[in-house]
């Protein structure tokens, strides 16, 4: 794939793939590209060059297809402060048509741990909460694919964590998960392989174990293992 605003090159020519129920991850740091890329395969830009499939689906020739079968979670939960926590999973179950969406709703509250809270508007929820009933209301309707694009900016430790667990449960169901992060300690966590971006361009692409085989081989020596301040931090609130 390759895109371009005017003289701005953002790709410049992105090849990979990505294995079904498997969590890929696309690291990079701000202004990499990492969104246009998942903007394209969202069907929401088209590229200038190039051909991208989505659940074996050209995203420019049948983007109506494309959409049917992915959901999309960006940097920031989009969700209505207003409704309550249940109510905007039934609002979304409506728009897709679904049968029952008060039991839609109800599922996934108790799959997210959000039984409690349904009933409580959104403006009361933490950071954590907002985004986990994000992701739960990616899932109505059952996409075989979802893109997370920086699903953690924002939250504090706890709730990166809750997210974390949410995203390795997607996978281990059978859904096929593109995160993009800037995190590193999040794709080390997650993902079953890792691409990186930079300046428009994937640089090296594997397994973690594959990555860490492009740098010399590690020398053994005795250091004194000090606990990590996330360490200390979940340690100290119980978890």
């Amino acid at each position: 794939m390759e895109k371009s605003y005017k003289e701005l090159h953002v790709l410049r020519g992105v090849n990979f793939e990505v294995a079904p129920g498997s969590i890929f991850a696309l690291l990079g740091s701000n202004g990499a590209g990492k969104t246009t890329i998942v903007r394209i395969l969202s069907t929401l830009l088209r590229p200038d060059a190039g051909t991208a499939t989505v659940n074996g689906i050209d995203v420019t020739k049948d983007p109506l297809r494309v959409r049917e079968s992915i959901s999309l979670t960006g940097q920031f939960a989009a969700v209505d402060e207003i409704l309550s926590g249940r109510e905007n999973l039934v609002m979304v179950a409506k728009l897709r048509h679904l049968k029952n969406p008060g039991q839609v709703a109800d599922d996934l509250l108790a799959r997210f741990s959000l039984t409690d809270a349904g009933s409580r508007k959104v403006s009361t929820y933490s950071g954590g909460m907002r985004r986990r009933l994000d992701i739960a209301m990616s899932l109505i309707g059952q996409p075989k694919v979802i893109f997370l694009d920086e699903p953690t900016t924002g939250l504090d430790p706890e709730a990166r964590i809750e997210v974390w667990q949410v995203i390795k449960e997607l996978a281990d169901q059978g859904t096929t998960v593109l995160l993009t992060t800037q995190y590193l300690d999040e794709a080390e966590q997650l993902a079953d392989r890792i691409a990186i971006l930079h300046q428009g361009r994937i640089i090296a692409n594997g397994t973690l174990a594959e990555l860490k085989q492009l740098l010399p081989p590690a020398k053994v020596e005795y250091v004194e293992k000090q606990p990590a301040l996330e360490d200390i931090f979940l340690a100290l609130v119980g978890r």
